[in-house]
């Protein structure tokens, strides 16, 4: 054997050693693990498994395109994805016995992240419908007693929708003193009220509207959501919880 061959071949021999000692190591890092690390079909189906919201997808809306909303469903989805992958990883590790190791740590602080990234997608999604009009019920009354007219609701939303920074804007009612209140929510979850609950809920992180418009298109973004407003949808909601 020559003497090229004899390097090339210990190499490959050192690169498998390596490979082998990392499948029994645990490592912290950001991406999930790979899939040698599956759980059986029989564990997978103990764990409550959700599923993409095919119905609440929006489309021929007013100045938001189906382009857009599709290219942002795919994010949606995977969101739902990670949600249940993580589910799957957290369940199999604790079964191993290794709920105190630093990956089952890494799983668990990101799991707010994906989790509220894919609810609060569904929320947006199911608000989003043209030509609807909000009732002059007890939704309506509602804002009114809190901001004084419907209009000075609009504006704070507004302004609470152009905050610096990616994030969601949320008109959330507090169940026990039935207030609602406009607030920015940073990312999915720094800034979520624990309690409240989601009424009217917009996407605006960047990937909302950079298919219709630039990076600094978000005030006519924000302009065609409210055009888009399911108020029935949104009534609904606030019925549930006043």
């Amino acid at each position: 054997m020559s003497t090229n061959k004899r390097v090339n071949f210990i190499i490959i021999l050192i690169l498998m050693a390596c490979c082998l000692q990392a499948k029994e190591t645990d490592f912290l890092y950001v991406g999930f693990e790979d899939e040698d690390r599956k759980e059986s079909k029989e564990n997978k189906k103990e764990i409550g498994m959700y599923n993409v919201k095919e119905n609440i997808k929006p489309s021929k809306l007013i100045g938001i395109s189906d382009d857009q909303i599709s290219d942002h469903w795919k994010l949606y989805e995977g969101y739902v994805k990670n949600v249940n992958k993580l589910n799957q990883e957290l369940e199999l590790l604790r079964k191993e016995g290794k709920a105190d190791s630093l990956i089952y740590a890494d799983r668990r602080r990101r799991y707010g992240f994906e989790y509220n990234g894919m609810v609060l997608h569904e929320y947006y999604f199911e608000n989003l419908k043209p030509g609807v009009k909000l009732s002059g019920g007890t939704l309506k009354k509602a804002i009114e007693k809190t901001w004084g007219s419907f209009e000075n609701w609009k504006q704070d939303f507004i302004a609470a929708g152009k905050t610096r920074g990616i994030g969601w804007v949320i008109l959330y009612c507090d169940p026990t003193t039935k207030r609602l209140t406009n607030n920015f929510v940073a990312e999915h979850q720094n800034g979520n009220i624990a309690g409240y609950e989601p009424i009217l809920v917009m996407d605006v992180w960047e990937h909302a509207y950079m298919v219709d418009h630039n990076a600094g298109g978000r005030g006519k973004y924000i302009e065609s959501f409210l055009q888009n407003i399911n108020w029935d949808i949104v009534e609904k909601r606030f019925a549930l919880v006043s």
